[in-house]
Order: C-alpha cells, then structure tokens, then sequence
C-alpha cells in the first residue's frame, strides 16, 4: 500500500477548509494557496516516478481489502493526470491573483477553488465507480459556486441552466450505479470488470453501459455539449480557464477508464457508440467556432473539438490510438488553460470580447499578439508543439482500426481549429482599431503564467520522446485491463 496516493486529495481539502476562516485576509489566502498548489506539484512528481519505477499503487482505505473496502488505485494514467492538473491549476490560481478581483477572492473564491481540485484528483484516482460519484459531485458543487460568484444576471442564468443539466446527469449516475450494483454485485472497478467478463456484457449490461455514456457525455460534452458554449461563458476568464482544462477533461476520463476497463466485452458496441458521438462532435464543435464572433464562444467550441478528437482516439482502440488518446488529453488540459488565460488578457486589453469591436492589438502588446498565434498552432497539432504528437498517434490509430472518415473529420477539425483562433489573432490584433481610446493594460502577471505554460506546451512536444515513455505505460494499462485488475485485487 502506498499513503502517497492520498495526498494529492488530503492537501487541497485541508487547505480549502483553513481558507474558510480567512475569508478577508486575502494575501494570506494567496500565499496559503500557492504553498498548497506546489505541494502537490511536487508530490505529483513523485507519484509519477514511483508508479514508473514500481508499478501501479494502491490504498486499502481503512485497512478494509477490495473489493470489500474503498481503494485509491495509482496508475500512470491517473498519476499524469493528477501531474497535469497539478500543473495547470496552479497557473490558472497564479492567473486569478490579477484578474478575478478583490470581491470574489473575499468570497471564498480560493475555498471553492481547491474544493474543485479535491473532486478533481479523487476522480482520477478512486477505484470504486460510487466514490467516482462522490468526488464528481464535490466537483460539480464547488463548480456551481465558482460559476454564481460575483452574481451578475448572466452568471446567474446561465448558472440555472447549468445547475439543472448536472442534477439530471448526476440522477442518472445514480441510477445507472445502482442498476449495475444489483446486475453484478460489485462497485469496484477492477471487480466489475472481473464479473461482466464472466456473465458476459450483452441485454441489460450494455443497457447500463449506453447510460454511463450519457452521464458522462453530459458531464465532458461529448455529443451532449449543448449547455458548456453558454454556461462556461459566464464566469471570469480564470474560472473559464479551469473549466475548461479540467472539468470536461473528468469527464473524458470517466468514460476511457469505464470503457477499458469495466464494459469491454463487446468493444464493437460501445466503440460504436463513441465513435459516431466523436464524429457528431468534432463536426458541431467546428461549425459553432468558425460562426461565432465572441472570444468566449469560439474558445468554448474549441473545447468541444477537443473533446470529440479524444473521444475518437478512445473509439479506434488500438494501442497507437490509446497511447495519441492519453497524450493529447495531457496537451489539451495545458493547451485549454493556456488557451483561455490569453483569451482573458486579449479581452482585459480590448475591453470587449467582441471581434467587432476589437483591432489594432499588436502595437501595444505583441507579446500577446505572438502568444496567441503560437497557442492556435499547438492547438492545430502543429509540429513542435504538444498538440503533434497525441494527434499523430491518434490518426495513425483511427487508420490502422479501417476508420477512414472519422481520421479525415479529425483533420478536417485541427484545420478549423487553426482557421477559427487566426480569426480571432486576425481580427483582434490586426484589424482597424476602434474609434475609441483605451488606456494601456498591465498584462504582465497573466503574461508570466501564461509563459509558464507555455514552456511546458513546448517540452511536452520536443521532448516527446521521453514524453512517450510515461504515456505508453498509461497506454499499457488502458489497452490491458488485466493488469489494473491484478493490481488491485492481489492478495
């Protein structure tokens, strides 16, 4: 057993409660945010290594056995994970220190904040799919006050629309546990996976199977995104960023470990499933980021893209495509929360998110201008930024499996992902200035962080050689389950 494994959920929950009595000690806050954040950058780090060099970790919670007692399970899948958000959630918390603002930072902003993050690393490392309920929900309900705060009339409607698509999906995750509770009698992962090999994954198995798709599809925005282009355009550019680097990414995540490791018996039926679903949603997500005018929208549907792209590397199943599927879900977790820090500074500078409105940017801050351009290459899967490698992987997977027309959607797709964020470096840096005058912003914080991650967008790509050592490992177990199952059910 490895106590390692519980850390990364104790530290944030600790911190989050502490924060609570701080409420108008706001530098204090900050600093007890950032010592919290690199604490768990660090034991990440060390988590990593330790599943590289011994294998997958687990904890026995209470001493109690699986599949009789809560386990934490610590593979490299989860490890990079956890790593990943560690390392995007501290830049966007360093982000939020200059743009949130002083009355949401008094309002537990940081409490909510590392409470998202508990959701977030208990997802990725729980081993019980009742307890992957549990921390979706501390998620979701952290979420529910980060995207209210500040209260303004858009916030709050599209909060209610928000707030109801998530009560139903986290009803249905209910439900679908416990209708697969009394079809095999387990809710741990491994021995689920176990049980439906054995009764063999067919009638009301693969009825379960398509719910857990719903939920989960609602929650990343896999085919169901119609609520995320409004709803994540509501709260402040920080809120954005950490929306949409991790929670559509926990989404993703439940349904590749559902789906590699518990329904696998009848891979042509839930692969087919996800497939068309992926096409579905490359295709929509594209059309709503080259239609749209506003930075919000068109980064939100952008997203949606991204989603669709990895949901396909899930559906090919090759090992190529599972190792392209982890790779670029670490690059798009990275690649997002870069994406939305600049879309924030672009607005601060322009004072509108509207495109219209916007032109003449680069004479005073081409920084900016350049960063920007450089982040729609990497989000285009140009070479040698992060996004080239997962997106090669998953192409050559998508062709290898004979899925011809969903491999030419997903280039289709990184071609209008280029073609909609130059829109926005077109339109916002060097079109006409508008007739107003504006004063000159200070964007050197959002810039800093903004370099941070960009620094590691490019040694995720130049280095992905060493890169891929720890993604074919994650790969390994997705395209093996076995090796999750012995892990865990050892004696």
């Amino acid at each position: 057993m490895n106590n390692l494994l519980v850390l990364p959920i104790l530290i944030p929950l600790c911190t989050a409660v502490i924060l609570m009595f701080l409420k108008e000690q706001v530098l204090l806050q900050r600093f007890i945010s950032i010592f919290s954040g690199i604490l768990n950058l660090v034991l990440s780090c060390v988590l990593v290594s330790r599943i590289h060099e011994k294998g997958i970790q687990t904890l026995h919670m209470g001493g109690w056995a699986p599949p009789y007692g809560i386990v934490l399970v610590g593979d490299m899948f989860a490890a990079l994970l956890v790593l990943t958000a560690s390392a995007v959630s501290l830049g966007i918390l360093l982000y939020s220190f200059t743009s949130i603002g002083p009355e949401r930072e008094r309002f537990y902003y940081y409490s909510f904040f590392h409470f998202l993050l508990v959701g977030v690393y208990g997802s990725f490392l729980t081993g019980d799919i009742f307890n992957l309920f549990v921390f979706f929900e501390v998620m979701l309900i952290s979420s529910y006050a980060m995207i209210s705060l500040g209260g303004t009339k858009h916030q709050l409607r599209e909060t209610a629309k928000y707030l109801l698509i998530n009560i139903v999906s986290s009803t249905l995750f209910v439900a679908a546990v416990a209708y697969l509770y009394a079809a095999v009698g387990t809710l741990n992962m491994a021995q689920l996976s176990q049980r439906i090999a054995e009764t063999g994954q067919s009638g009301v198995l693969n009825v379960i199977a398509v719910l857990f798709l719903t939920v989960f599809a609602l929650k990343a925005g896999l085919f169901l995104f119609f609520w995320l282009p409004g709803s994540y355009s509501a709260p402040p550019a920080a809120v954005r960023a950490l929306f949409g680097a991790l929670l559509t990414k926990v989404g993703l995540y439940a349904i590749i470990r559902t789906f590699t490791l518990i329904f696998t018996s009848d891979p042509h039926f839930t692969n087919g499933w996800i497939a068309w679903m992926a096409a579905a949603t490359m295709i929509l997500g594209a059309m709503g980021a080259v239609a749209y005018n506003d930075i919000p929208r068109i980064l939100n549907y952008n997203v949606i893209i991204s989603v669709g792209f990895i949901a396909f590397g899930l559906s090919a199943g090759t090992p190529d495509a599972l190792d392209g599927t982890v790779y670029y879900l670490l690059h798009d977790m990275l690649g997002k929360g870069l994406m939305f820090i600049l879309g924030g500074l672009i607005i601060a500078a322009a004072g509108t998110d509207r495109l219209s409105s916007m032109g003449g940017l680069i004479k005073r801050y081409p920084l900016l201008g350049w960063s920007f351009f450089a982040l729609a290459l990497t989000l285009a899967g140009i070479p040698p930024f992060s996004g080239f490698p997962g997106k090669v992987l998953i192409i050559r997977g998508g062709l290898d499996s004979g899925m011809l027309t969903l491999s030419l959607i997903g280039l289709g797709s990184s071609l209008l992902v280029l073609y909609s964020l130059i829109k926005v470096f077109r339109l916002a840096f060097w079109g006409n200035p508008p007739d107003r005058e504006l004063p000159k912003v200070n964007l050197k914080g959002g810039t800093a962080v903004a370099a941070g991650l960009f620094v590691l967008v490019i040694v995720m790509g130049l280095g992905a050689e060493w890169v891929n050592t720890y993604v074919s490992q994650a790969g390994e177990v997705l395209g093996s389950p076995w090796l999750y199952i012995e892990a865990v059910l050892k004696e």
